[in-house]
């Protein structure tokens, strides 16, 4: 199989990582440089000083970027279920499903009153599973929108919970 991309690694880490870092090392160092100075007056233990710091600080400052870009991918807002907002914005009901689980408003009710309340999603009467969309959940790699399944019993909700279709 031919790629057609060849990322050359090294210590199985591809090239571009330590370029990355190469560029993070250089502000690192002078920071480490500037803050040392006041408080080492030795030139040469301040340069092994800073050298030193700079070598454990620079990873540690590239795996902070990494997960505050997961994390700032991934994030989205909560609110309270708003019946309106639950009609009108299909794409944004993920927003407001926290709170349907979360709170049971939901658990006890019929089949009737869930219809009501959340409307029919293309639902059967006959069946004990439902299903609502919630639309496309924010995340890395996020590719499957989100439902929100009501499970029945008796006529009865006895279960909620979102999950990837």
């Amino acid at each position: 199989m031919m790629t057609l991309l060849y990322i050359p690694t090294i210590l199985g880490v591809s090239i571009e990582v330590y370029f990355i870092l190469f560029v993070l090392c250089l502000p690192t160092f002078i920071f480490w440089r500037w803050l040392l100075k006041k408080l080492i007056k030795v030139d040469r233990t301040r340069k092994i000083v800073s050298w030193v710091a700079t070598l454990i600080a620079t990873p540690l400052i590239y795996i902070g970027i990494i997960m505050l870009l997961f994390f700032s991918m991934s994030y989205y807002p909560t609110h309270d279920f708003d019946k309106e907002k639950w009609f009108t914005d299909k794409e944004k009901r993920y927003e407001m499903s926290d709170d349907i689980i979360e709170s049971n408003m939901l658990i006890g009710k019929t089949k009737a009153e869930i219809q009501q309340i959340l409307g029919d999603g293309d639902n059967s009467a006959q069946s004990d599973d439902w299903y609502y969309y919630l639309g496309y959940r924010p995340g890395f790699a996020s590719i499957d929108p989100d439902v929100l399944y009501i499970e029945f019993r008796n006529c009865k909700v006895i279960r909620i919970e979102q999950h990837k279709t």
